[in-house]
């Protein structure tokens, strides 16, 4: 089996525990910056899971082309990485 496969099912399962959790969490605190830091979790391995898609031949990521640039991966970058930022935003702007 190659070796790439394998490391990106041991992140499939490593990254579905950490949904897993996250949403448990959120489910029991119901706060806004835990809403996104959920989503930003879960965007994430969405984002793996596009990318490991990508490395199988299902997907194509060069699919859609916004100025020359894919979309794609520029989204599965950008929204769990603001969706962090918006939580810890939050939490700070927050008081205790």
């Amino acid at each position: 089996m190659n070796h790439e496969i394998v490391l990106f099912i041991i992140k499939l399962i490593l990254g579905g525990i950490a949904a897993f959790l996250a949403i448990f969490v959120m489910s029991k605190t119901r706060d806004a910056s835990w809403t996104f830091l959920v989503a930003g979790f879960l965007f994430s391995y969405a984002s793996l899971v596009i990318e490991l898609m990508a490395e199988l031949g299902i997907f194509d990521l060069q699919a859609i082309l916004v100025g020359g640039f894919p979309l794609i991966p520029l989204l599965c970058a950008v929204i769990p990485s603001a969706m962090f930022i918006t939580a810890f935003i939050i939490r700070l702007c927050k008081k205790s």
